[in-house]
């Protein structure tokens, strides 16, 4: 990787392009340490606290940005929000499934239409974790109508200039914007939870016991990032046989080609779905109750099944297999919304194309539906894996800095890899001489 990225700078219209994408990821860690007006940083790690909820969430993928009660607090995340509120909508809305398919321009109307709810939804959050604030007392100064507005409103406009920032790398930059930024803000916090480790086990005197711990929290991340490279790249092949055909005097088809089908098809996103669903009833419990959990009875008992670490060992063991199966139900359900097999064996049809072994129509789709099923079973059981090794290594060593590690790890690998292919394919299209080298 190191390679590609040197071969790249001696490229002046890529290394452009490089320094371009660091420039904006610099910038939006600058943003990052910008205060709000009327509100207290110190109030808002209290409400954090160490727990794994969506807040807990919101400040990884913000890099800090959440705790320190900068002007990025909210991140890139009521976009993403937005963006598979669109995507479920387009499969249920026919006006918005016949703009999805008018092309460029659709997918320009498509864009466009997410941005404007995602800022929608950037203010909704940010009134409602400004109600949330209010009622613990000395999270904001001066309360009133202009702190409301202020606050907001400046949560609003951090977010805006986020996906701003986010479309102008994609645009001139490299790779995707926003995957990037996610990135940049999850690399952030790399530093602060090596440090928080080494304080609190190999600082002063140096035991077996930190030692094995460290050790341990290593090899779990070398092996999982080996699996992530593995499985990202992994997919199963299906043959697909075109006929010869003749139109006017030209023959066409009898190529051979084939239909790639990822074992991860969802990427990150079924853990996302997954991790939001389990923590969203301690949200709002946080929300409705200014921060106050309750620490017993049932409610307590509950809450601890969906959160790791929170209460007896036996909820960890609760939550691991929710979590898991709830991984593995998004997994089905993403590859169902983004993978057709009907429109595909219709498509194959209509061009002549057939699998060897395989009757044109039904029979097609039928075998392309077992294989995808096959090959989802396989990266959901990958995900899942990846996603409870943080927490079953946290609960044994009660470790909470590295619960939401799954996710975070499966972001950064996957954002990287795609970086160095597009990289990768860039350098292919500048150094390809065609017909006239």
């Amino acid at each position: 990787m190191l390679s590609i990225f040197r071969n790249a700078f001696k490229i002046p219209d890529l290394r452009n392009r490089i320094l371009f994408t660091l420039f904006m990821l610099v910038l939006f860690r600058f943003g990052a340490h910008i205060p709000v007006p009327f509100l207290s940083a110190a109030a808002m790690k209290e409400f954090l606290g160490g727990g794994t909820d969506l807040f807990s969430l919101f400040d990884v993928f913000t890099g800090g940005a959440f705790s320190n009660a900068t002007i990025m607090a909210l991140g890139v995340s009521p976009y993403i929000n937005a963006s598979i509120i669109i995507q479920l909508l387009t499969v249920a809305i026919p006006a918005l499934e016949r703009i999805a398919k008018e092309g460029i321009e659709g997918r320009k109307k498509i864009n466009k239409i997410t941005r404007y709810l995602g800022i929608g939804l950037a203010f909704l959050q940010g009134a409602g974790l400004y109600v949330t604030l209010y009622n613990m007392g000395s999270a904001i100064s001066k309360p009133g109508p202009v702190a409301f507005f202020v606050i907001v409103l400046t949560f609003t406009a951090g977010t805006a200039f986020i996906v701003w920032l986010g479309e102008l790398i994609t645009e001139k930059g490299l790779g995707n914007g926003v995957s990037l930024i996610i990135f940049a803000g999850i690399v952030s916090r790399i530093p602060i939870g090596a440090h928080s480790l080494y304080k609190q086990y190999l600082e002063g005197t140096v035991s077996v016991k930190g030692i094995v711990i460290v050790a341990a929290v290593v090899v779990v991340a070398i092996v999982a990032i080996a699996f992530v490279v593995l499985f990202d790249s992994a997919e199963r092949r299906i043959p697909v046989q075109y006929a010869k055909r003749v139109v006017g005097r030209k023959m066409y088809g009898g190529q051979s080609t084939h239909i790639p089908i990822k074992v991860v098809m969802g990427g990150v996103m079924p853990i996302i779905f997954a991790s939001s669903i389990m923590a969203f009833p301690a949200t709002i419990v946080r929300l409705v109750s200014a921060n106050s959990l309750p620490t017993q009875g049932v409610g307590h008992i509950l809450l601890s099944m969906l959160q790791p670490s929170m209460g007896p060992w036996w909820t960890d063991v609760v939550y691991s297999v929710v979590y898991f199966l709830l991984i593995i139900f998004f997994t089905y359900f993403y590859a169902a919304i983004q993978f057709n097999p009907i429109e595909i064996a219709n498509n194959m049809k209509k061009s002549g194309g057939f699998i060897p072994g395989i009757r044109p129509g039904k029979p097609t789709s039928d075998f392309i539906a077992r294989v995808t099923s096959r090959c989802n079973l396989a990266g959901s059981v990958f995900l899942g894996i990846v996603a409870i090794m943080p927490i079953i290594i946290g609960a044994v060593f009660k470790i909470q800095s590295i619960q939401i590690g799954g996710t975070s790890l499966l972001i950064m690998e996957g954002v990287a890899l795609e970086t160095v292919k597009q990289i990768e394919s860039q350098m292919t299209m500048r150094h390809y001489k065609g017909f006239l080298g």
